[in-house]
């Protein structure tokens, strides 16, 4: 009943917004890293552009179902959604090995995937545990996981104990952008590039439910968010 009762207001928001101003209470998900890093300051000037709606943000891990937890917008990192929404590849979500120049000329540059499962690793947790470090090789998926030294879902703290030279961290090319270009870390190159699940084409997705698209805010903030993140990634 609670479900119908949802459906049936938002087909009256649609009517009640049709051919109006974005206005009203925008619900956003998105998971933490991202959202702190490239949404957060995207949605401070999307404010000011449309100062009718509110914007009403959560950062989490945890998936969040659209029809379920009552949301306009979702953004999830992984592979394509099975669900029954629409889903836009905003960009790549790929993990990359890096290590600070000093663990490096401590410990050595591994030269093969396999010489991982001798370095120190820094681990990010998903909500299904910790990320494995895996690799493609010889026709098979193989764990290069090396011994665990730190393990977190906080994606900065886990890149400070990788400058700080603690170990080797895989993380997204997104998140660790600053830290690549300052030299603080360094990615580290491999015939076999390393992955954290088996499945392939790891991205950045913005889901919304078809008919949402209709109430002028959300179409406002997914044509805006797509334009910022999809086209300005893709330059």
């Amino acid at each position: 009943m609670q479900q119908v009762l949802d459906q049936l207001e938002q087909s009256k928001e649609t009517v009640r917004s049709y051919q109006t101003t974005p206005m009203g209470r925008l619900r956003i998900s998105s998971m933490v890293g991202f959202g702190e890093k490239i949404l957060l300051p995207l949605l401070d000037e999307f404010g000011e552009l449309y100062p009718e709606i509110v914007l009403d943000v959560s950062l989490s891990d945890e998936l969040s179902a659209l029809g379920r937890d009552d949301v306009d917008i979702a953004i999830r990192g992984g592979y394509a959604p099975n669900e029954r929404v629409l889903a836009i590849r905003l960009m790549d979500n790929g993990f990359i090995p890096v290590a600070s120049p000093s663990y490096l000329e401590m410990h050595g540059v591994p030269s093969h995937v396999m010489e991982l499962k001798e370095h120190k690793g820094l681990y990010f947790k998903a909500p299904n545990g910790p990320t494995p470090w895996l690799c493609y090789v010889d026709d098979q998926w193989h764990d290069v996981s090396g011994p665990a030294v730190a393990i977190s879902n906080n994606g900065p703290w886990l890149a400070k104990k990788a400058c700080d030279g603690e170990g080797v961290l895989m993380s997204t090319r997104w998140a660790l952008s600053s830290y690549l270009e300052s030299g603080a870390l360094q990615e580290i190159k491999f015939e076999h590039p390393l992955a954290i699940t088996q499945h392939a084409d790891m991205a950045v997705y913005l889901l919304y439910q078809k008919q949402r698209y209709l109430v002028p805010k959300v179409k406002a903030a997914v044509d805006f968010l797509v334009e910022k993140i999809k086209v300005g990634s893709e330059r």
